[in-house]
C-alpha cells in the first residue's frame, strides 16, 4: 500500500521588490533554495509510492542525482535569458549554493567524511562537473506541450536520470524507476523549476488586495 504523498508545494519565486536588479548570482540562490525543495520532493513522493530509499548514504545519492538534473536543466534554460557571462556566473552560483546546502545537511545526519576525504560539497561539485556532461549530450523536446515554458529536455535527457538513479535504489525497485521518473516526477519537478525561473526574470506585478468597501 503506499504511503501519503506530500501535499501541493508551495514555491516563493517572487523578490519582496520585484521592481529590483538582481544579479546572476542573486537570482541563482533564490533558484538553488527552490532545487533543494523540489529534489526533497521527488524523493518523497518517490517514497510514497513504496521506492525504499533508506535515510542514509543512499538517500544522499538519490538526492544528488535529481540536483544534478535539475542544474543542468536549469543551465540550458537560462542560456536563452542571459548572456555567456552571466550563464556562467549563474550556473556556478547554483552549483555552489546546491553544494552548500546538500554538504549541510549530509554532514549532519551522515557525519562530515573522515580526514583526508574530499568534503561533501567538493565531492557534489566533481559530480556536476562530471555529468552535466552526459547531460549535454541530449537535446530539448521537439514538440513540448507549453513551448513559452522554457528549455523542456527531450525523451532521453530524462530517461538518462532516470538510468542514473537506479543504482540508487535496492534491485527490486530498479525496474520501475525509469518509468516513474518519466512519467510523473520529472514533469512535476521541472513544471515547478521553470514557473520559479520564469517568475524570477519575468516577474509580473502582484494583485492588489481586495478591500471591502464599507459605508460611512
Amino acid at each position: 500500500m503506499s504511503s501519503p504523498q506530500p501535499p501541493a508545494m508551495r514555491i516563493k519565486s517572487r523578490w519582496f521588490k520585484p521592481g529590483d536588479a538582481h544579479t546572476p548570482a542573486e537570482q541563482a540562490g533564490a533558484m538553488a533554495f527552490i532545487v533543494w525543495r523540489v529534489a526533497r520532493r521527488v524523493l518523497e513522493r518517490m517514497r510514497g509510492t513504496d521506492f525504499d530509499i533508506d535515510a542514509g548514504p543512499a538517500y544522499f545519492a538519490f538526492l544528488r542525482e535529481v540536483l544534478v538534473f535539475l542544474i543542468a536543466v536549469l543551465d540550458r534554460s537560462v542560456a536563452a535569458r542571459l548572456p555567456a557571462a552571466d550563464r556562467v556566473a549563474f550556473t556556478t552560483a547554483l552549483v555552489r549554493e546546491a553544494a552548500r546546502t546538500l554538504a549541510d545537511n549530509e554532514d549532519e545526519l551522515l557525519g562530515a567524511p573522515p580526514a583526508g576525504a574530499p568534503a561533501h560539497a567538493d565531492t557534489f561539485i566533481d559530480l556536476v562537473n562530471d555529468v552535466v556532461q552526459h547531460y549535454a549530450e541530449f537535446g530539448a523536446d521537439p514538440s513540448p506541450a507549453d513551448p513559452q515554458a522554457g528549455f523542456q529536455p527531450g525523451f532521453g535527457f530524462v530517461r538518462y536520470l532516470g538510468s542514473r538513479l537506479e543504482p540508487t535504489l535496492p534491485p527490486k525497485d530498479r525496474p520501475w524507476v525509469i518509468d516513474q521518473v518519466m512519467a510523473v516526477e520529472a514533469p512535476e519537478a521541472l513544471a515547478i523549476v521553470q514557473r520559479a525561473l520564469h517568475e524570477l526574470y519575468d516577474p509580473q506585478p502582484r494583485r492588489a488586495r481586495r478591500t471591502s468597501a464599507g459605508g460611512d
